[in-house]
């Protein structure tokens, strides 16, 4: 028993990270300066902050970029890579004491930003830029869901999407919490198949390779559905908001879903389960070093095409129904 148990966390890389993010964001007074001085205490300084307030309260937006050595930022051509913390809230205090498990998310993008940072300092640089968005609540609203609750923002979608989609991003990373549901029901994490322009792309190779070779065992996959990429303002079923942030870009998205073996509530507490976070964590890094190095590719452009030309630009007319929730508010 202690070998089997010994041989399933043989390789914890990101765990230190993970770990000082966690006790960083169990706090009932987290906001977005005390993330900044955080990473400041690392020397990273790369770090925009702005306070959203919505009708159901405030949270501050944080984004973090690190350069790579030819990257954009530096006036070069290597591919930056956008990694998102999807998230209601990180708390939904006063109703639930401590971190919840919707704040995976913000958990897992910011672990991921400290271990790059920490290889950067080290000597080992990506070549392109990378660049990491979430937000932090700790009081964040419970809304009903089905087969179990989530937590809302207290900012309105379109807001939190429209600060968490760079136009610099190639490719993105969303990261979202999704046990609330009983269609992925694996311990760890799970990857979507690509989205891109409202099209559901077939999974990536590159990307089931990284998987398991992170976690040692075959790649778990979300069964996303047209569902999961329609606009919030649709009234039909979402898994949750992991796929959305493909409506502010035209560049391809993939979820990182953090799952469990049984529906979890977003509001949650003590189910933020830290191996499958850092392993998560693991993929998302081992992602950001292939894909600014050209060895990592999310979709095959040539079947894009094909598909483009056989259902018509789906994007555009998902993101015209987007446009008009927005001028009836």
């Amino acid at each position: 028993m202690v070998n089997m148990c010994m041989m399933s966390v043989r390789n914890l890389s990101c765990f230190k990270q993970v770990l000082e993010v966690m006790d960083l964001l169990d706090d009932p007074k987290i906001n977005g300066s005390r993330v900044k001085k955080f990473f400041e205490s690392y020397g990273l300084y790369e770090f925009e902050l702005k306070t959203l307030k919505g009708d159901r309260g405030l949270t501050d937006f944080v984004k973090i970029i690190i350069p790579g050595e030819k990257g954009k930022s530096k006036g070069g051509s290597a591919p930056t890579l956008g990694i998102i913390g999807r998230l209601g809230g990180v708390g939904a205090r006063p109703d639930y004491k401590g971190l919840v498990s919707d704040a995976d998310g913000a958990i897992v993008a910011l672990a991921a930003a400290l271990k790059l940072w920490e290889m950067s300092m080290r000597g080992d640089k990506l070549l392109g830029d990378i660049i990491i968005t979430t937000h932090i609540c700790p009081n964040a609203p419970v809304i009903p869901h089905e087969p179990a609750p989530f937590v809302g923002s207290p900012v309105d979608m379109l807001t939190i999407l429209e600060h968490e989609v760079d136009p610099a991003m190639d490719a993105i990373l969303s990261i979202d919490a999704t046990k609330a549901n009983r269609v992925i029901k694996v311990e760890g994490f799970a990857i979507t198949p690509t989205v891109k322009d409202g099209i559901i792309l077939k999974v990536s190779d590159d990307l089931i390779n990284i998987y398991e070779r992170v976690m040692g065992k075959p790649a778990a996959i979300v069964p996303i559905t047209m569902q999961d990429i329609t606009p919030f303002n649709v009234e039909v079923y979402h898994i949750n908001t992991i796929m959305l942030p493909w409506l502010m870009t035209n560049s391809p998205v993939v979820g990182v879903a953090t799952t469990a073996s049984i529906p979890i509530a977003g509001c949650a507490t003590s189910a933020n389960y830290v191996i499958g976070l850092e392993r998560a964590t693991a993929f998302c890094v081992e992602v950001a070093k292939e894909f600014t190095s050209g060895r990592c590719s999310f979709y095959d452009p040539k079947e894009f095409e094909i598909l483009s030309r056989i259902y018509g630009d789906i994007g555009m007319r998902m993101r015209e129904i987007l446009r008009g929730s927005k001028e009836a508010d």
